[in-house]
């Protein structure tokens, strides 16, 4: 049984807001990092510190011991917390299109439609969204698993630099970028498989936060968000992009500029799909989706009804 904690004291504009990041310090969370960097927090009157995210972080663990007031969180994250009685609520979502794709030759067959990826080496994470989002296409297509090879992929891309493996799993804004430079640098052009484009619309990073927090805080909760995605719209701003990645320099010192340059335009891609869209838009079908999904492939036990926690009146 899990115990929820919910002891921490509302936050005000004179106490500081803990808000943990899902990933570490990159051009995925660059609108974050804008929002604090460029005084977007403190015009809102707020004290806010942003913490990077990692593997060993778990923004709605935080917010249920009262370590966090804000967090991002993947649809996945937030439906496992809801199947175990966690009252955690959806304020925006950043990523409209999963950057989680697949990278492959252009000199293989492309693929058009689902049942292309018929005989072909699949490189999927046992136990990762990539092994859900792949087995729900496989399942549209009707394509059984003996008709596949599903091959376990590590932290090593060697496998499908020798051609052992047809299609990788990537990070479209980052993993993407560095196998496509090396292997254009070896004359091997590659194109990415979108699971997005076949009708699996899985949704990634979105800004969370507690019940209590929205209750207790609505004017705190607000505040927060507008600033948040007024740091996210002014980061993705074509006309902001040296300012934005002098941002992302500050904390993403190894990475090249002219790397960070490509890695902005692509998040800009996946979090603005057009220049009218406004970032933090919730898409509630896609979430829908994603629960069932999760759902069929028994990741939960019972529907969690995640529309219901979805707050897209804060969104502008």
């Amino acid at each position: 049984m899990l115990t929820i904690f919910w002891a921490a004291p509302a936050a005000d504009a004179a106490d500081p807001i803990n808000y943990r990041l899902k990933w570490l310090f990159n051009a995925s969370v660059v609108g974050d990092l804008y929002a604090d960097v460029n005084g977007h927090f403190t015009e809102a009157r707020l004290a806010v510190k942003v913490k990077s995210g990692g593997p060993e972080r778990d923004a709605i663990k935080e917010l249920e011991l009262g370590q966090a007031q804000f967090g991002v969180a993947s649809a996945d994250q937030v439906i496992r917390a809801l199947d175990k009685g966690a009252p955690v609520v959806v304020l925006a979502q950043i990523f409209q299109v999963n950057p989680l794709q697949w990278i492959y030759r252009r000199t293989d067959p492309p693929i058009r439609q689902l049942a292309d990826l018929k005989g072909r080496v699949i490189g999927i994470t046992y136990g990762g969204n990539d092994e859900t989002i792949m087995r729900t296409l496989l399942a549209q297509a009707g394509l059984a698993e003996p008709e596949v090879t599903l091959f376990n992929v590590r932290y090593d891309y060697t496998p499908f630099y020798r051609r052992q493996v047809d299609i990788w799993p990537v990070y479209r804004n980052t993993q993407g970028i560095i196998i496509g430079r090396k292997m254009q640098a070896e004359n091997e052009p590659v194109r990415f498989f979108i699971p997005g484009e076949f009708g699996v619309r899985f949704v990634a990073n979105s800004v969370v936060t507690s019940r209590r927090m929205l209750q207790n805080e609505p004017a705190t909760v607000k505040r927060f968000i507008q600033a948040l995605l007024a740091g996210w719209e002014a980061a993705l701003d074509p006309a902001n992009t040296v300012r934005a990645l002098d941002t992302l320099q500050q904390f993403d010192r190894d990475t090249p500029r002219e790397q960070l340059a490509e890695q902005l335009d692509i998040t800009r891609s996946l979090i603005k799909p057009t220049t009218e869209f406004k970032i933090g838009t919730i898409d509630t079908a896609a979430w829908k989706q994603t629960e069932q999904i999760m759902l069929t492939q028994k990741q939960v036990a019972k529907p969690v009804q995640v529309e219901t926690v979805l707050h897209p009146e804060f969104v502008f």
